[in-house]
């Protein structure tokens, strides 16, 4: 099977040969051939560029606009190539998705943030109000029925706990607390605690 010839490239080329001879100027890659180019491949080497980054469109439009600007700078090159060019872009597109893939895979996975902005934090603001509202209650209890509520409730000591460290019999440990949370609603209730 032999190399197909782009007609529309190659005419180009002929164009821009005989410009760059009657000009005599530094060689510097011609619109007309850019255009060529893109009007001829661009179309088949995003549909194969497609297939090697699994339909990621945008991915694949980036890797053609970087092979056609490739091909841009090595018109010099190209202009002295026999045959297609097409062998030459796929070569280069296939090449740079290889290269993105390698990079990708050389740095860390990127973490989107949104998922963490829908969790709710907790209110920090609401906790510590509580806890003022529940130590200033507390300041209003008796000395003895404060430390029965310390003792049985924020130490998590049982009722004959409680009464071996307080050094009073467990009955009135009970008592004491029973009265003491009856004493406590009240307190949280004047300062609008509900229950």
């Amino acid at each position: 099977m032999g190399v197909r010839k782009d007609p529309v490239v190659a005419k180009e080329r002929g164009t821009r040969a005989r410009h760059r001879m009657s000009a005599r100027s530094a060689p510097e890659p011609d619109e007309d051939l850019m255009r060529a180019l893109y009007r001829e491949h661009a179309g088949p080497l995003l549909a194969y560029v497609l297939r090697l980054v699994a339909g990621d469109r945008q991915r694949a439009e980036d890797v053609v606009q970087e092979t056609l600007i490739r091909a841009w700078k090595n018109a010099g090159s190209l202009n002295r190539a026999t045959g297609s060019v097409r062998p030459w872009l796929v070569t280069v597109a296939r090449r740079i998705v290889i290269d993105g893939h390698r990079s990708r895979q050389a740095r860390p996975q990127e973490v989107d943030p949104s998922p963490l902005e829908v969790i709710p934090a907790e209110d920090e603001i609401d906790k510590a109000l509580w806890l003022m509202t529940l130590s200033d209650a507390l300041d209003d209890l008796t000395p003895a029925h404060r430390e029965v509520l310390v003792e049985t409730y924020f130490k998590g000591r049982t009722v004959n706990e409680a009464a071996e460290t307080l050094g009073i019999p467990s009955g009135t440990v009970r008592s004491r607390v029973f009265y003491a949370l009856r004493s406590m609603k009240l307190a949280l209730e004047e300062r609008g605690v509900t229950a």
